[in-house]
């Protein structure tokens, strides 16, 4: 678990294990060496910072629609990066279960944008006043709606209240969110098991390298 603070490819897979540590079966077991097989084979690898003139922050979140099969709750995972590299990262299952892949999208987003105003104000405490809303990338049309159309409230009415302060901080200009594609979306690392070559795509977009 310790790992996932410097390591933000182990996230997804530590935390999905973490789920059954009450309770692990002989999967859970062969499951978790493979993440220490992994581990061995990429112990030289980190994330690397470089000089840039641009460090805003920006974001990127997503989730699986019903991923678990236990309890058919989905997973939230959100990534910010300033410059270089990234600088925070998580990969949760929802509270909630999302009956749509908008509102799973939604509910992601809510969350992100938790982490994007702490962020902010961190930033601030630095001396580091970032002018411009936190851009904060959706690949999901519908999700990015609600955050702007209060038409759409009445398809969204079991929403609970708590995930609909976003709307707030986009109208003050805080958070923009902005569409991006399903293949450039670098949260999908932390929601669900990718093929090889995308998980390695997505490994150099956070910014690790041999170091």
């Amino acid at each position: 678990m310790y790992l996932t603070a410097t390591r933000p490819d182990l996230t997804f897979s530590v935390c999905m294990l973490s789920r059954f540590m009450e309770s692990p079966k002989r999967s859970h077991w062969e499951a978790g060496k493979r993440v220490l097989l992994y581990l061995c084979g990429t112990v030289t690898e980190g994330i690397f910072y470089r000089k840039v003139e641009d460090s805003g922050s920006v974001g990127y979140c997503d989730s699986d629609w019903g991923g678990s099969f236990d309890d058919c709750k989905s997973t939230s995972g959100y990534v910010f990066s300033i410059g270089s590299g990234v600088i925070s990262w998580t990969s949760k299952k929802q509270s909630v279960v999302a009956l749509s892949t908008a509102e799973s999208e939604y509910i992601s987003l809510a969350l992100a944008s938790c982490q994007a105003l702490w962020i902010r104000w961190i930033l601030e405490e630095l001396k580091h006043h970032q002018v411009k809303g936190t851009t904060l990338f959706c690949d999901n049309s519908s999700a990015i709606s609600l955050t702007k159309n209060p038409v759409f409230h009445g398809k969204s009415k079991h929403i609970r209240i708590k995930f609909h302060f976003i709307r707030d901080l986009v109208k003050d200009g805080e958070i923009v969110v902005e569409y991006c594609k399903t293949q450039d979306q670098l949260a999908d690392i932390f929601t669900k098991a990718l093929k090889c070559d995308t998980f390695n795509k997505m490994k150099k977009k956070l910014g690790m390298t041999v170091v």
